[in-house]
């Protein structure tokens, strides 16, 4: 239900194939094509796959499918955005900081104190 309705799929990768695969990834959020640049450069989003036994394959099966569909052949660079951002709940929690900091805290009390505070919420960090 959180899908779109319409994505891109590779045409080297059989509709039966997509779904079965879709019930390998966690809440069954199968790979989406995000953004495509003119370069051919595009960016994909997948969830983790539950099995790791099968997350191999299965990995090395889409990643196959969208290398074929690029006018270069490039290789598929993946990121685990798991390790590098943080999650929507430590998003929340740092612009709850960040309201309650601009709300309760005077900022004529001590700039620097202000400033730490401001760092602290790590709200800055998250959006950079």
């Amino acid at each position: 239900p959180s899908l779109p309705e319409y994505f891109v799929v590779p045409s080297s990768l059989a509709d039966q194939d997509l779904k079965l695969y879709s019930y390998s990834f966690i809440g069954r959020r199968m790979p989406l094509w995000s953004w495509n640049h003119p370069n051919g450069s595009a960016l994909v989003r997948m969830a983790n796959i539950k099995d790791v036994l099968q997350q191999r394959r299965i990995d090395q099966r889409i990643c196959n499918a969208i290398t074929r569909s690029h006018p270069l052949r490039s290789d598929v660079y993946k990121s685990d955005l798991d390790k590098c951002l943080p999650n929507i709940q430590e998003i929340q929690a740092a612009h709850i900081k960040l309201k309650q900091l601009c709300v309760n805290e005077p900022f004529e009390e001590t700039e620097e104190k202000w400033l730490s505070s401001l760092e602290n919420t790590h709200w800055l960090e998250y959006i950079r």
